[in-house]
């Protein structure tokens, strides 16, 4: 994923370097010594908040993919919000593209094969009890990306 955000450069401008930190970090709430929530978008951000990382990256890790809809299905939506703020850009653009669009081996995936969800499926095994509605917030930010 972020040898294809290193790609962007052009179409991000001088928000290069954001949309490549947040493509290398955006998954680092899944480390078992992270875990506070169990949700790891909301667990790495506050990580990378601890250690002093860049807001606009730590915002970005916090909100890929769509984090906002399975945020608001687990009760963690105000906390969310509150702690790191929402941005409307082509760097949170492109990251939720690559991120829908790249195997957990770094493979490349089209944009209809991750609306199948099988790849969804299974990034969230750990999420069972919530997969109906992580499909759901997966087919709205691919919605989101048409």
């Amino acid at each position: 994923m972020a040898k294809k955000a290193g790609q962007l450069g052009a179409v991000t401008g001088s928000d290069a370097d954001t949309l490549m930190a947040a493509a290398w970090l955006h998954d680092v709430g899944y480390a078992a010594a992270l875990a506070e929530e169990g949700f790891h978008p909301l667990d790495g951000a506050r990580w990378l908040r601890r250690i002093g990382y860049d807001p606009r990256v730590t915002a970005r890790v916090a909100h890929h993919s769509c984090a906002a809809i399975e945020a608001e299905l687990r009760g963690l939506a105000d906390e969310l919000l509150a702690e790191f703020p929402w941005e409307e850009s082509a760097v949170s653009d492109a990251l939720r593209y690559f991120d829908l669009t790249t195997g957990p081996e770094g493979e490349r995936m089209t944009v209809d094969g991750a609306a199948g969800g099988d790849q969804i499926a299974v990034r969230a095994t750990d999420l069972n009890r919530w997969f109906d509605d992580v499909r759901a917030a997966a087919g709205h930010a691919l919605a989101s990306l048409a």
